[in-house]
């Protein structure tokens, strides 16, 4: 079996500070992708670096304090690759991929538009760049058999089902209707799969990843499902089990962990 789990971290070292570590020691996840890192290479102690049997990998953003992506590994990957070939947002440090023998795991962190025109531009920009990553993955898969699992913040809700208060965002970023499209396309057309939404087709409430900080938004569970293991068919044909951690909390995201059957 083959235990896999993305969680936006929202800064490492805060994360560690409420716990992650020991989280991780109980958890026994073979592979974590993070999300937010929001740290630089110089600052990682080794502590974050290498905590209980895992060994970390990360894309730093060249911004301090900012994005960022990182990897911890129980079994040591045949390759690490960073980015996306697209320097205007690998310089944001958001994709990290690590490869095995016949598989790929990929952390990844698609922008946030909601602080304005500006930055949902940028997401767009965005958006078109990794479709056509997503587009040469899926044609490596086609031509040598290779599974994919992207796990990470995408910023985008799919469906409606998909957070509480949807009427009420269908004019906010991360819920606007070319969002969604987009995000319909990459799975309807282009043949990735939603793993999570393949195991309960049906979840709601019990499926948000991400709560805001504003209001009373944890405590009243007005979430959203935004972060996502998106996979490769025969891969997500494989997966056994979900878990999303609601407690204790490491960020404003909760831990997405599911189990393949994979060895």
């Amino acid at each position: 079996m083959l235990r896999i789990t993305s969680l936006n971290v929202n800064g490492i070292r805060s994360a560690f500070r409420k716990g992650l570590a020991d989280w991780l020691t109980e958890a026994r996840p073979d592979i974590v992708c993070m999300q937010e890192i929001k740290i630089q290479d110089s600052d990682l102690a080794d502590d974050l670096r290498h905590p209980d049997g895992l060994t970390g990998h990360f894309h730093h953003a060249e911004k301090k304090g900012y994005s960022g992506v990182g990897l911890y590994l129980r079994r040591p990957a045949d390759t690490i690759t960073e980015g996306m070939d697209c320097p205007e947002f690998d310089a944001e440090g958001r994709i990290l991929r690590a490869d095995w023998p016949g598989l790929s795991v990929i952390s990844a962190y698609l922008p946030s538009g909601s602080s304005g025109d500006e930055r949902q531009t940028a997401k767009y920009r965005f958006l078109a760049h990794f479709e056509t990553w997503l587009d040469g993955l899926m044609q490596e898969h086609r031509d040598t058999g290779r599974e994919f699992v992207i796990c990470g913040d995408w910023n985008i809700a799919h469906q409606e089902i998909d957070l509480k208060n949807w009427k009420g965002n269908l004019k906010n970023s991360g819920f606007l209707p070319e969002e969604r499209a987009w995000l319909t396309q990459v799975l309807d057309q282009r043949g990735w799969v939603d793993v999570y939404r393949r195991l309960h087709p049906d979840a709601t409430g019990e499926a948000y990843t991400w709560w805001s900080n504003r209001g009373q938004a944890w405590a009243k569970n007005v979430g959203w499902r935004i972060d996502y293991h998106i996979a490769t068919p025969g891969i997500a044909a494989l997966a056994r089990t979900v878990s999303i951690h609601r407690e204790p909390r490491f960020s404003d995201h909760a831990p997405l962990t599911i189990d393949y059957d994979w060895s």
